[in-house]
């Protein structure tokens, strides 16, 4: 177990046990009220910024999914924490270079953020030599924007169209289509994005049935997200405190 890993402050300890007793009921309270099982939502602790120390900490409470959206960063830390004797489920969520795919398909189980046929294919070609499929989600633009990051839903690209990007995940022999992820647009209230994702997400699943995984919602929305149908939300700071500034 390395320094880091193994040495967990006890009052640190103490502060990720009460956020996540707080995002728990949270997501509980949600459910109830959207008249969802409690089962049907996974919280992703997302740990960008935060030392493996904390990773280590979360898994001994319970927490068994975990997000990173930096590669450099969440490849290190996934080596740290495996040094530690401690597995978890890895998610990548943030934007991801096709020159990054061989990384994180070392340590990643499932990545959120796929949104391009290119992408599609280059993970594919890095999936090789794994054991089992790289679970994949299409990330959606919501609003449509083709400067922002997304597969656009209404359109044919072929590239960056929704169509083309789920058909590339699915017919890859090293990936497994697990359904769709979303940001809300900034400057959108998030019921209105996220009533237009479970719109998108209906219409794509009528394609492709087995998909059926819904990556939304934050610390700031997941409850409105849990109302629209989540099945995965992605905590950082409701969980973990504030961020330490980036480096």
């Amino acid at each position: 177990m390395t320094d880091e890993a193994a040495t967990v402050r006890p009052d640190r300890r103490a502060e990720l046990a009460a956020g996540l007793a707080r995002v728990r009921a949270r997501i509980a309270d949600a459910c109830a009220a959207a008249g969802r099982d409690r089962a049907e939502v996974t919280m992703i602790a997302v740990t960008k910024t935060y030392p493996a120390g904390d990773v280590v900490a979360l898994a001994g409470l319970g927490v068994t999914d975990v997000g990173e959206n930096r590669d450099q960063e969440a490849a290190p830390k996934a080596a740290e924490v495996a040094a530690a004797g401690v597995a978890v489920r890895w998610h990548f969520i943030g934007q991801l270079q096709r020159n990054k795919a061989r990384s994180v398909v070392r340590y990643a189980d499932v990545v959120h953020s796929v949104d391009s046929v290119r992408l599609a294919r280059a993970l594919d070609a890095a999936s090789a030599g794994r054991d089992r499929p790289l679970d994949a989600l299409v990330q959606v633009s919501i609003d449509g924007d083709p400067a922002r990051g997304g597969a656009l839903p209404d359109s044919a690209d072929p590239d960056r169209g929704l169509g083309p990007v789920a058909e590339a995940l699915a017919g890859a022999g090293g990936l497994r289509l697990a359904g769709l992820m979303a940001v809300a647009p900034l400057g959108w209230e998030p019921e209105r994005a996220f009533a237009r994702l479970a719109e998108v997400a209906a219409r794509f699943r009528d394609r492709h049935p087995e998909a059926t995984a819904l990556s939304a919602g934050m610390s700031g929305d997941l409850e409105p997200a849990i109302e629209y149908g989540a099945t995965h939300v992605r905590v950082g700071s409701a969980l973990l405190g504030m961020r330490p500034t980036l480096r």
